[in-house]
């Protein structure tokens, strides 16, 4: 089986940390390739970078294709709305989003859940995307640390203490399990679960699985109405790369290079 995984933004340590978690939710077998777009914003923090995110990641989904070969299944990790309906429309293998997947994941171990974010600035984006989905009525809450996405890494010990703390006041106001709100973040998940007494839910690793299952079972994306392939038409300068002459920038985990 054959995961393509894409990061919603530029910033290729992002790419490496989501394929590395990717990685160890992955059953033995499954390959895992890491998409970073050729262009767009370097980390995703509201509207405007969302927006830009979506068609930048659409338009590498476009050409992935040629670039990495066929795949079986599309991860797209970006923690709200960064393209998966368009994405949906576009391709014919299963797409699952990571903000989805683990809402979904956490609904079936808790009744109610929590996400922990980074800035507050993208708590709109988190409930736009979940109540798109039918699930915010299940959400307790959304909390933010304010540490800026590419902050998160350059100091673990500091981010597991601004995590633990809105993770602990959700869990004491009835959430029964934490979602963590933004990919790459997979080296939190057993210092809050130790920390938080609750199950603690890694978007990547959920969309992982979710998509290896839909593979399994030959689930395919609905057709009939609004998932109906795109009309054709003139989509002037479409795909970006293409018009640009190039195509989309393609980050292989070392494990898979050629």
């Amino acid at each position: 089986m054959h995961l393509l995984l894409t990061n919603c933004n530029t910033t290729e340590a992002m790419t490496e940390d989501m394929a590395a978690a990717a990685r160890t939710a992955a059953t033995p077998g499954t390959e895992i390739t890491a998409l970073t777009p050729a262009w767009g914003p370097e980390s995703c923090e509201g509207w405007l970078d969302s927006f830009i995110s979506a068609a930048a990641v659409l338009d590498a989904l476009t050409t992935a294709p040629e670039a990495v070969g066929p795949f079986d299944a599309v991860v797209m990790s970006g923690f709200g709305e960064h393209g998966r309906q368009a994405a949906r429309e576009l391709l014919d293998v299963p797409v699952v989003d990571i903000t989805e997947a683990a809402a979904h994941l956490a609904l079936l171990i808790g009744e109610r859940f929590a996400v922990v974010t980074s800035l507050s600035r993208t708590a709109p984006l988190i409930e736009e995307s979940l109540r798109g989905s039918g699930l915010i009525e299940r959400c307790h809450a959304i909390d933010a640390v304010d540490l800026p996405v590419l902050a998160l890494d350059a100091d673990p010990d500091r981010t597991a203490a601004a995590f633990a703390g809105p993770a602990r006041a959700a869990v004491a106001a009835g959430a029964d399990v934490i979602v963590l709100g933004c990919a790459g973040m997979a080296g939190l998940r057993e210092r809050l679960e130790a920390d938080c007494g609750v199950p603690v839910v890694d978007g990547v690793g959920a969309a992982v699985v979710l998509a290896e299952g839909l593979v399994r079972l030959a689930l395919v994306t609905g057709r009939a109405h609004g998932y109906a392939h795109p009309l054709p038409k003139v989509r002037r300068g479409w795909p970006v790369s293409a018009a640009l002459g190039r195509s989309a920038v393609v980050h292989r985990p070392p494990a898979y290079r050629s």
